[in-house]
């Protein structure tokens, strides 16, 4: 998978906040007494901690991880990831059944892709796949951007369209049309990369 953003939540700082870059939240935090502070993969899960506080989300991130290690993910599923070399830059990604590992379904490599777009894809991508076989298996997704697009039916990427992009341009188009026009839903579930590994459509590329 290709490196991912950050989002750094200032608690206790010069200015509390939300910031882009580690360089920023440094200048809150270098030289605060009490500072606290973290980084979080997501803008979503940034703004939740910024209201919830750094206790509160303590407390609430160990129920959620003892939770989830006496409940171990539901092996009768399918688990998708991309992988992206570069952001943007050459993308693919794919599905395989949580319980064998076995492959599903795979994309060829698109050019000029992000890791969102491809998390993104692979759930429609296994919605529709499922929708055509007539079955019914939750899906798991390591992305909650991902799963933020799908229940929106909106891929909202800040990825421009190229000439080298374009192919995959219409296939997100094709999926935006294929939520739009098919009520066919499984649960889409987040998976749980702190308490049970690396989701089993991970790519190994870290």
């Amino acid at each position: 998978m290709g490196k991912k953003s950050k989002y750094y939540v200032v608690w206790r700082g010069s200015a509390p906040g939300i910031y882009t870059n580690w360089e920023d939240c440094q200048r809150q935090v270098k030289g605060f007494d009490g500072a606290r502070f973290k980084s979080f993969k997501t803008l979503d899960e940034a703004k939740t901690a910024l209201e919830l506080g750094p206790e509160k989300l303590e407390q609430s991130t160990a129920i959620e991880r003892n939770r989830n290690k006496s409940n171990p993910p539901n092996g009768q599923s399918i688990a998708v990831d991309a992988a992206c070399s570069g952001n943007p830059g050459k993308m693919e990604y794919r599905g395989v059944f949580t319980e064998s590992n076995t492959e599903l379904f795979r994309s060829k490599v698109f050019e000029e892709g992000t890791n969102n777009i491809g998390e993104f894809l692979a759930l429609v991508h296994g919605l529709a796949w499922q929708h055509k076989k007539r079955i019914q298996f939750p899906i798991y997704s390591d992305s909650q951007n991902a799963i933020n697009w799908v229940k929106a039916g909106k891929a909202r990427t800040k990825l421009f369209r190229t000439a080298r992009n374009a192919e995959l341009f219409e296939l997100i188009a094709r999926a935006e049309n294929w939520l739009k026009n098919n009520d066919f839903r499984v649960p889409i579930l987040k998976w749980d990369t702190k308490s049970w590994g690396e989701i089993p459509a991970d790519f190994g590329r870290k």
